[in-house]
């Protein structure tokens, strides 16, 4: 796993934004897994703002809350108020109805994602952390993180008294790149316990794909 640290958030965001728009320009096709959380919200409108292709890009979400679409704690909502409203890239959504369970709507989006990726694996998927370790919604001490075959699953997260939607070790694992998004000192013992490998945000860099952690300075200080 490879750190890159940054002085400030913004300077983070300016550079991962930077990172993003040099890999879309240079491919014909690609798929990009999408963060939820605060962390990415600059980096996306960043995006926006590029004179970029996007219709060569399918978006998908690292992991969603079991809410309405419109519902203010819902990760679509925010990638779509922030990035996808503004650009034509095609946005992949879990499905969400009040006659739909959280485990057929993960196995219905599942399905969508191994569709996609029949050719190829993800090109690249953004990621935050949780100051517990959690990253997408692989919270410690849930069924999600002993999954080995299913790519995307319903998970429910005691500690939250939630369902989350969220991609599983075998999805993150295939991907060529992961990027992680981490700001503020209040994730600094999270960072450190990851790279320490006691996290599920460390176990993500068990995979053979290329991880980066994009820090500030605050969220490495802990860091030797």
């Amino acid at each position: 796993m490879e750190q890159v640290v940054h002085a400030t958030p913004k300077e983070l965001a300016d550079h991962v934004a930077g990172q993003i728009g040099q890999l879309v320009s240079g491919r014909d096709r690609l798929t990009i897994g999408l963060a939820g959380g605060t962390s990415p919200m600059t980096t996306y409108r960043l995006l926006r703002s590029m004179d970029i292709d996007w219709s060569k890009v399918d978006f998908w979400l690292s992991d969603e809350r079991w809410v309405p679409w419109d519902h203010e704690r819902c990760n679509g909502l925010m990638a779509s108020e922030s990035l996808l409203d503004h650009v034509g890239g095609r946005f992949h959504r879990p499905p969400w109805g009040e006659m739909i369970e959280p485990e057929d709507s993960a196995a219905h989006y599942e399905a969508m994602l191994r569709s996609m990726h029949a050719d190829a694996p993800p090109d690249l998927v953004l990621l935050g952390i949780g100051d517990d370790g959690h990253t997408a919604s692989l919270f410690p001490g849930t069924e999600a993180l002993a999954e080995t075959s299913r790519w995307y699953v319903a998970n429910v997260v005691p500690q939250l008294d939630e369902t989350r939607l969220t991609a599983t070790f075998p999805l993150l694992w295939k991907a060529k790149q992961a990027m992680f998004l981490v700001t503020g000192l209040d994730k600094a013992p999270a960072v450190r316990d990851s790279f320490a490998g006691l996290t599920p945000a460390g176990r993500v860099g068990e995979g053979d794909g290329e991880i980066t952690w994009h820090l500030d300075e605050e969220a490495a200080s802990l860091l030797s």
